[in-house]
């Protein structure tokens, strides 16, 4: 092959990863940024290029594609004392939940120059939806960005197409099928890959994992979850987002649910292996990781550990090591031959990824939620309070500094775009570094 048509073969990826940020955790859904000049000092009057005050409130991390920025929120309307203790009867979960009247689910285009909101557009309006858990959100999945078009899941409450330019809601999608009980919220993002786009819905009442046709909306398949649960309901929910990874020369979703790790042919929604994860794993809200022929996932709640199985040349993988103190929210995240995980009291933890033996643990201060960000040769790590801890990579713990914007809630993950950031907090959109 000439060099021309070699460079012009791979173009399209180099510009994918140096100019979109099309899904959560980015171009290859791991965290990884760009190589260099990402900023790694800022505060409210350094390094912030704008900020965009936002209507509503949500967790879901921003995606663009270079010229659009995209994020989802929900406009809250609270329910009164009389109706949330009525509605409240049928809880058997967690007390520590916001029960509304109703929502109005949105997207919202933000313009990356100014930081200007160009479109608001409600998607669903939904009266008295379900409750959801204190740290979560109706706004929490975040969507995907793919040849002008964004595609949105709001958990039970259905899922939609726009046009990234116009706005224009292209398909809509909330079938009455597609109805689980989430129990604290919708959480799990969707992926889209090929024709479909994929998605979980774990929820207390129904488990299964889910494609539509993304020129539709229409159902693609549905697949029920067939690992045995508990009897309590809720512990059967999940969280998690899937990715797509090739074993032996084929494409395998890899989804993580309650005590099972699944691998599914995404085109056609066919189990193709299971693994149990050995103990009690549910509410999983961390994504997947892979390299080195591994997978790395979390188990999440009860016993939080991460689990390492080996796949490469293998039929079905096999448990290589498991590490304990592992995160309930946060994702892991590779670079090089370490595996970094935060939990959600702060521990960050680094192991040698193909062995799992320990380099160091230490303390950061804060409790954590959103996962973290490789770029420019420096890791970050932000808190719930918007605190974020920039660390060398390495086999010894090196603190480049510590960051802080307006103190709200910080529960979404960043986006590089360009050599800056994008920065959710409940309040508002930052751009963090130059334009």
């Amino acid at each position: 092959m000439k060099p021309i048509a070699l460079f012009l073969l791979i173009l399209p990826a180099l510009l994918s990863g140096a100019e979109s940020w099309p899904q959560w955790r980015g171009p290859e859904a791991n965290g990884h940024a760009g190589k260099a000049g990402y900023p790694s000092e800022w505060n409210k009057g350094k390094n912030v290029a704008w900020k965009s005050v936002l209507p509503g409130r949500g967790h879901s991390s921003p995606v663009h594609d270079g010229d659009t920025i995209w994020v989802t929120t929900a406009i809250e309307t609270p329910a009164s004392e009389a109706e949330k203790k009525e509605r409240l009867k049928a809880n058997k979960g967690l007390p520590t939940v916001t029960v509304l009247s109703k929502v109005s689910l949105r997207a919202l285009r933000i313009d990356p120059k100014s930081g200007k909101v160009v479109k608001n557009v409600e998607i669903f309006g939904k009266k008295q939806p379900q409750w959801v858990h204190k740290l979560n959100s109706y706004a929490s999945p975040t969507p995907v960005i793919e040849d002008g078009k964004v595609y949105f899941h709001f958990g039970a409450y259905g899922n939609a197409c726009i046009d990234a330019k116009t706005g224009k809601i292209l398909w809509k999608n909330d079938d009455k099928a597609l109805w689980v009980m989430h129990e604290n919220g919708p959480g799990s993002s969707p992926l889209v890959w090929d024709d479909l786009m994929i998605f979980h819905l774990d929820g207390s009442d129904k488990q299964h994992v889910v494609a539509l046709y993304k020129d539709s909306g229409k159902i693609a398949w549905k697949t029920k979850r067939s690992g045995e649960l508990r009897e309590n309901p809720q512990l059967q929910k999940s969280y998690s987002t899937p990715i797509v990874e090739t074993f032996n020369g084929k494409p395998v979703l890899i989804s993580c649910g309650a005590d099972w790790v699944y691998g599914y042919d995404p085109r056609n929604g066919k189990e193709l292996w299971k693994i149990k994860y050995g103990h009690l794993g549910f509410s999983n809200v961390a994504r997947p990781v892979t390299g080195h022929g591994m997978i790395y996932l979390s188990t999440c709640f009860m016993k939080a550990e991460i689990l390492a199985f080996r796949y490469e040349g293998l039929k079905t993988p096999v448990l290589a090591w498991r590490l304990d103190r592992g995160p309930k929210m946060p994702s892991p995240i590779l670079v090089g031959d370490e595996l970094y995980v935060v939990n959600d009291g702060g521990i960050l933890t680094c192991v040698d990824a193909l062995s799992g033996d320990l380099h160091w643990r230490e303390r950061l201060d804060g409790e954590f939620s959103s996962s973290p960000t490789y770029a420019g040769g420096l890791l970050y790590f932000s808190d719930r309070n918007g605190v974020t801890t920039v660390i060398k990579p390495g086999k010894s713990l090196k603190v480049v500094g510590k960051n802080e914007l307006d103190g709200t809630a910080h529960m979404a993950s960043f986006a590089a775009l360009g050599k800056s950031f994008l920065v959710r907090t409940e309040e508002a959109l930052y751009r963090l570094g130059s334009l």
